[in-house]
Order: C-alpha cells, then sequence, then structure tokens
C-alpha cells in the first residue's frame, strides 16, 4: 500500500498540481499585499483619506473607534472595506490568470493545416494533383466538370 502511494504521489500531475498550489497560494499573498498596502493607500488618498480596511458598518448597539476595538469587543460587524479589498485582490489575481492562460492557448494553439495539393476527381472520386485537367486513374476530362 506504502509503494502504491508513493507511485501515486510521484506521478508527474500530482507533482505538478502540489507546486501550482503552493506558486498559487504565494502568489495570492503577493496580490493581497499589492493591493491593501500598495494600491489601496493612495486610492484612499484620493478619496479623502479613506482607509478602507478600516471601514465597517456596526450592528450591535454598541459604539466603537475602530474595527479592531469592535472586533476585540465580539461585537457584530460588517467589515465592508476589508471587503473591497478582497474583491479588488480577486480582479488582479483573475487578470493576471486571464492573461496567462491566454498567452498559454497561444502557444499550444494547432498550426493552420496545410493547403490541400490533391483535389477528387468527379467521376471516379480518386485524389489527382490540383492542376490536372484529365483524371489519370479513369481519363475523365475534368475541364467539363
Amino acid at each position: 500500500m506504502l509503494k502504491e502511494f508513493k507511485e501515486f504521489a510521484m506521478r508527474g500531475n500530482v507533482l505538478d498540481m502540489a507546486i501550482g498550489i503552493i506558486l498559487g497560494a504565494a502568489f495570492g499573498k503577493i496580490v493581497t499585499s499589492l493591493v491593501s498596502d500598495i494600491l489601496m493607500p493612495p486610492i484612499g488618498l484620493l478619496l479623502g483619506k479613506v482607509d478602507f480596511s478600516s471601514m465597517f458598518v456596526n450592528i450591535s448597539g454598541q459604539q466603537f473607534a475602530s474595527l479592531a476595538d469592535a472586533k476585540k469587543a465580539g461585537a457584530a460587524v460588517i467589515s465592508y472595506g476589508v471587503f473591497i479589498n478582497t474583491v479588488i485582490d480577486f480582479l488582479i489575481v483573475a487578470f493576471v490568470i486571464f492573461l496567462l492562460v491566454r498567452q498559454i492557448n497561444k502557444l499550444e494553439r494547432p498550426k493552420a493545416a496545410p493547403a490541400p495539393s490533391t483535389k477528387e476527381c468527379p467521376y471516379c472520386l480518386s485524389g489527382i494533383p490540383l492542376k490536372a485537367v484529365r483524371c489519370p486513374q479513369c481519363t475523365s476530362d475534368l475541364k467539363a466538370a
């Protein structure tokens, strides 16, 4: 049983998938940092010094100065600022994956088939050169066809 598991785990597809998942998780962390640490601060500054990650709606009925205070107290809040950051994360990751898949599809696209060099005789259905005016098999005149 251990031998079968080893053969399964060492197959190319399983290793490729594992590497893809690890790289995808690391890429997700990079994008999250890009959005929350680089993109959102200037956007928040342009929109009037707004910090999206601290935006929330308090539905517990108590007053809290910040999202951290509300979460520390265990209050019910809707963290829509964090949701906005997550949506932007998703859009960036989806766009990058789209570009990657598009490039891979261009590389793997089958090349166009070469133009045919033969045609079919309408009388005997044998293959003949395109420029032929008489079929070499049945000697039919192809100009009449």
